[in-house]
């Protein structure tokens, strides 16, 4: 889970990465959120118990140090979520990493926020969350135009979905293999 010490990496990440790399992503420059008012949201979602969370983050870890974040909002708890994953070293991104960390990432989603579905709605023209997401067993939904995120400019997305029940057989079929 994401602790305190790990918000300035997550306002780093968004401060740092260059605005070519942020709009392939789809966001929107002029509704990134400013450094104090990203570090004021997420210090009050850290102090929230799980129920009440609009936001929850977990950090990924690789030969001791933080790559990159999963996070969750849109959260209805014990329902249903919005998926987001950032891989903040640009160096192993596209290197199959994700796809690792997502699974990880999902078994703490699904338990710790007890949801039902995860949503996940990339960019359609940034192909490595798609192939991502498809690679790890979400289904694909639909391909739709909208305003994805609070800080995102209107585009075409590509939906995909994973139920608790279709995670839990890719956990079992993983078991087997």
């Amino acid at each position: 889970m994401m602790n305190k010490e790990d918000i300035h990496d997550i306002i780093d990440y968004w401060h740092s990465s260059s605005d070519s790399y942020l709009e392939s992503m789809g966001v929107d420059l002029s509704k990134l959120p400013s450094p104090k008012d990203l570090l004021n949201y997420l210090e009050s979602q850290a102090e929230l118990p799980l129920s009440e969370k609009t936001s929850f983050a977990l950090i990924w870890w690789s030969d001791g140090k933080k790559i990159g974040h999963c996070n969750l909002n849109q959260i209805v708890f014990g329902e249903q979520a919005q998926l987001h994953l950032h891989i903040w070293d640009s160096s192993i991104r596209k290197k199959g990493i994700g796809s690792k960390l997502i699974l990880k990432s999902l078994e703490s989603f699904f338990g710790n926020m007890k949801l039902k579905k995860i949503y996940c709605e990339p960019y359609a023209l940034n192909d490595a969350p798609n192939r991502t997401l498809k690679k790890v067993g979400f289904t694909f939904v639909k391909k739709h135009t909208t305003i994805p995120g609070s800080i995102n400019f209107e585009q075409e997305v590509n939906q995909w979905e994973m139920t608790f029940e279709k995670f839990k057989e890719l956990e079992i079929s993983q078991r087997v293999h």
